[in-house]
Parts: structure tokens; sequence; C-alpha cells
């Protein structure tokens, strides 16, 4: 009888009979695809054109019973498994090389209950579905800044975006999630119910199973919303930096604020007299009245005479994917890491200028995202996310299109890290893991006191590390 090697959680390859893959088979109402399948290539592929790998196996699920029989297989047969949502996932960890990735992109279910302010959406979900839904009723929950992302990868690593000042991240959103454990339980964990397990889910990522549906608490937003995209003069850095420092140190809860420094690519996006030219985007949007907001973002555009203008009032369902072109799925490469700042110091700022100047790709930036507001409200205690007491997030993206050019794009990447970190409270944001390639200290000095808590989550709902391909916290049983 033939049989399909797959790579076993003990880093060896074993053979999975052809019965017992037709016996998984016939238990999904989605479907198993493998190499040589003629939409196998399509279905590998995330969103980060660097990631390139080959699983033996991909069960792309219907509903939560699928996602069950697919855990129960992987268990039973000792594989390594990959988790894909959404697939935007920047570290490439919803896909592995001869394991299994249990795919939940079909997955697209979503409910809106606009009177008890309540959305309910399944795991394939992505930021630009579920706002499209909500929108219709003049309701949102705090997302991403990128429509493609998907909901679950964001949420379970807290969810920065554009409401977060306002409303707070993804995870404080969060009422309830549906959540196929590795000894393939469906829980519900709440407030209320599996209380331990839910306080792991908000912040903890993907280490204690699969989750098939979120339940997120509504807030009024929109339809209309006042955003700020003003590319003001790099050669000006430092002034600009001083002034959002300024700025942002009085802003109130509605404005959720960046500054980004990068260059003007040559591309059709930008005026050819700006191409190559260095910039320092202020982006923010307003979470209230648009005509407040027209007043309260006016010094971000009116810093100097833009050089690239598109502030204005816009649904936001469209400021939500302003950044999208920006991100191409599959075109190009991407290594994200992220450092927490104690503050916007002079000196902090001078280090940050010159590191963008040695930046190798036009398509890279450094973003300075802006803290505080509702989402400092919560303890470190009170959600695994741990401490929100940093006012400023950089996030270090190189972006770049050709092979040839890794190397040098992720040593800079790297170098940015390393010498920001006099600054730094020495944690860091784990949606932007590079390539999980330290991930065992990011995730012990991220979760800080915390950390010891989430092991015994660990222990308790994934005792074998079966949920292994993330910020992992190991488990000591």
């Amino acid at each position: 009888m033939s049989h399909l090697e797959v790579m076993q959680m003990s880093g060896e390859k074993a053979a999975i009979d052809e019965a017992a893959l037709a016996a998984l088979t016939n238990q999904l109402e989605g479907r198993i695809i493998r190499p040589g399948d003629a939409d196998y290539d399509e279905a590998r592929a995330v969103w980060n054109g660097m990631i390139d790998k080959y699983p033996a196996l991909i069960a792309r699920c219907a509903n939560a019973s699928d996602v069950i029989a697919a855990v129960n297989f992987a268990r039973t047969n000792n594989l390594v498994v990959a988790v894909r949502g959404g697939g935007h996932n920047v570290a490439g960890s919803a896909v592995c090389d001869d394991g299994l990735v249990i795919d939940l992109s079909l997955m697209k279910g979503i409910e809106v209950d606009p009177e008890n302010r309540i959305a309910r959406a399944e795991g394939g979900v992505t930021w630009g579905e579920l706002d499209r839904a909500t929108q219709v009723y003049g309701l949102a929950t705090p997302g991403g800044v990128v429509s493609d992302t998907g909901i679950a990868g964001l949420t379970l690593g807290g969810g920065l975006g554009w409401l977060r000042r306002k409303y707070g991240l993804s995870v404080d959103n969060l009422l309830s999630v549906d959540i196929v454990t590795a000894d393939g339980r469906l829980l519900k964990a709440s407030e209320s119910e599996n209380a331990d397990l839910f306080w792991g889910l908000r912040g903890g990522g993907g280490n204690f199973g699969i989750v098939t549906a979120f339940e997120y608490r509504l807030h009024p937003v929109g339809p209309e919303v006042m955003f700020c995209f003003a590319f003001q003069p790099g050669e000006r850095a430092k002034e600009a930096l001083e002034f959002y420092r300024e700025y942002t140190a009085s802003a109130p809860d509605e404005v959720s604020a960046f500054a980004i420094l990068g260059t003007f690519p040559e591309t059709e996006h930008y005026p050819k007299e700006a191409h190559g030219r260095p910039f320092v985007l202020f982006a923010a949007l307003y979470a209230g009245p648009v005509a407040e907001g027209q007043r309260v973002l006016k010094p971000l555009w009116e810093f100097d005479k833009p050089i690239v203008d598109m502030s204005g009032v816009m649904p936001y369902v469209e400021a939500q994917t302003v950044f999208d072109e920006d991100y191409p799925a599959g075109e190009m490469r991407y290594y994200w890491k992220s450092v927490y700042l104690r503050e916007l110091s002079d000196e902090a700022i001078d280090t940050l200028i010159a590191l963008q100047a040695e930046d190798p790709s036009p398509f890279s930036t450094i973003d300075i995202w802006q803290l505080g507001g509702a989402m400092s409200r919560i303890g470190p205690e009170a959600t695994a996310f741990g401490s929100r007491s940093a006012p400023f997030l950089i996030g270090i993206e190189s972006n770049w299109i050709h092979p040839e050019h890794d190397a040098a794009n992720i040593a800079w990447n790297r170098k940015v890290y390393r010498d920001l970190q006099p600054f730094s409270d020495g944690t860091e944001y784990l949606n932007f893991p590079g390539l999980l390639e330290d991930g065992d200290r990011m995730a012990q000095t991220t979760f800080g006191a915390n950390y010891r808590r989430l092991v015994e989550l660990k222990n308790k709902y994934d005792p074998t590390n079966l949920f292994r391909l993330n910020p992992n916290i190991k488990p000591t049983v």
C-alpha cells in the first residue's frame, strides 16, 4: 500500500498510509490538498513573498468539525502543524515544510448584531471583510491597518490599529472565542467560561489551540472619518519628529497617529520629482466627529508644505485600506521587527534618522506608532498581552523585491533593532517577530511577569507543544 512521508515533531519523517489519509479525507466537509494537485502552489502561498515552503498536506477546513478532525489526525500521527487564518503573518508561520497545514481560509462566516453591538466572525475572515460587514451599521471593532490582514493572527497577538487609542487593542474588545485545543475539544472561552484560557488567548498568540470563531464588541465609527496622510519633507525630519512628539503628548484619545520615516520609491504612485527624496509621513485617523477631526488633525498636514498630501474625509473602510498597495501579497519580501520606546528622546530621534539613511531599500520604513489612550488603561496582568506603558512603538519594516537583496535588508533591520535597544523597555510587539529566529527569548522577555502563567496554561492545554510555530511558549511537563 502506498504512503506519504510527513514531518513529525521529533524532526524525523514518517510514513502515513493512504488508508489513514483517506479516513481523514472522508471526515472533512472541506478537502485535502497535496503536492501535485492543481491548486497546491496557490494553497501553500502566503502574503510574504520570501516564504516558499512545501507542506506535505493542507487540510482546507470548512467548519470547526473539520478543524477538530485535522487536529486529531496531527496529534495521533505526531505531525508538525502550521495554522493558517488569513495567511498574512509576516513570519510565514502559516505554512511549513513537509508537515500539515490546517487552513481556515474558507471559514468566512460573519454575523453582526447591531442592537447589542456584537460581531461574530470565523477564523478565515480578514479585517477588510469584517469592516465591510460592521460598517453597514456604522460600527467597527479595533483591527489592523492593512485590510488583507487576517483577524485571527492579529487579534491573538494583541491587535494594534487605527482605533487603538480610542477603543483599545483587538484583544481588549474580544468577548469570547471558539477554540479547538490540542486534545481535539471544541471549547468556548470568555470571562465566564474557561476564563484562564481566555486570559491567555488575549495576547498569547496561537499557543493554546486553533480559534475557529471570534466574538467582538463593536463601537460607533464612521461611516466617514477624518484621515491625515501627509508626506512632509524628510530634510526636516528632526524638526518633524520633535513636532510629532509634542503633538502626540496632548492629542485626545480619538487620535491614533504615526510618524513614518522613508524614501519615495520610483513608482507611479508618487510624482517623479519626489522619487528618491526622504520623507516623514504623518498618518492619523480621528475616531470621532469629522468636523472636530479636521480641527484636531490640521497641525499634522500644516507642519510644512507636504510633498504629497492625501488627507481628507473618507469612509472608514477606505481609511482601512490606505496602506494596502504598499504591501502586495506575494510580490514583495518582508522582514519586520519592533521595539517599544520608553520615550522619544532627542537622542532617539537622531538615532532613528541616521538609521533610516542607511536603509538599503526604498520600500522600507521606520514607523513610529503613537500609543497610550484606552489601550494603556488596562493593567499588565489583565491580559496576556502584558505591559502597555510605552508611549511609542517602533515598527522596523524591511520591504524589498529581489531575493539577492535578502541578506542586506535583514542585516539593516537587525542593526536598527540592536541600535534602538538603549531606548527600549526590552519588549516587542509579537506580531512583528522577524522570522521567529529568536522567538524563545522574545516571548520570555516580552511576556515578562505573565510568562510563568502562560507556561502553566501551555502545560494544561498543549503539553506536547503541538502548536509551536509561533512566538512559542514551551511546556514544562
